[in-house]
């Protein structure tokens, strides 16, 4: 059995549900139910024990394969869906410090909202992330990144002794370079100012636009 289409246009979680997959990477792949090593029937994990979620405590084929979706590609490290929206789809993750490869991983919260992508993309179109450097201060930013950069290597492990994420928010050594980093760090309880100037402007974007025309 294969899921129809790629990843976009297609519902990979609809399709996971109704063959019954407890394996992310099957699922994916096409494989049928319980064909991989761990699959049901064999003593392996089920559903919500993957080994690449983050934390060890598990997550959900339905969240690992709806994050695919609005990623475009398989998830390359262990992550946790830290904020959803009113409907329970994902809105923000947050990732992992490495990822399954060992890579280090400075993105520590992830916007995947397709419509909140989408409304801080054209934020930066029209000069967002130079506003938002010019509007907050360099002293809370610098704080911000700090802040955000001790959070994330805090869940390195112990004996972690290989290459380690760099930077603040997104990776960013200094100034602003992402809205979209920034902003899901404050929708995930963050305290960044850039984010909260981000959720300022969406939030006069979405008042202005329902106002009716004269």
């Amino acid at each position: 059995m294969t899921a129809p289409g790629g990843i976009r246009g297609t519902s990979v979680r609809a399709w996971a549900d109704a063959a019954g997959l407890t394996e992310p990477e099957a699922a994916l792949a096409g494989a049928p139910s319980g064909a991989g090593a761990g699959g049901p029937g064999r003593g392996g994990p089920e559903l919500g024990a993957e080994p690449w979620a983050a934390g060890g405590d598990g997550i959900s084929l339905r969240d690992w394969a709806e994050v695919a979706e609005l990623l475009g590609r398989r998830p390359q490290g262990g992550f946790r869906v830290w904020v959803r929206n009113p409907d329970g789809s994902p809105r923000v993750i947050r990732n992992d410090p490495l990822l399954a490869d060992g890579t280090p991983m400075p993105t520590r919260y992830w916007l995947v909202s397709t419509a909140d992508c989408l409304a801080v993309s054209r934020l930066e179109s029209r000069g967002g992330v130079r506003q938002a450097e010019a509007t907050v201060a360099p002293e809370a930013l610098a704080s911000a990144h700090a802040r955000y950069a001790d959070e994330r290597d805090a869940a390195l492990p112990a004996d972690h002794s290989g290459p380690r994420p760099a930077g603040g928010v997104g990776g960013t050594r200094r100034g602003v370079k992402c809205l979209h980093a920034h902003y899901a760090w404050h929708l995930a309880g963050g305290e960044d100012p850039v984010g909260e100037w981000v959720a300022i402007q969406l939030a006069a974007e979405s008042t202005a636009s329902t106002q009716p025309t004269p």
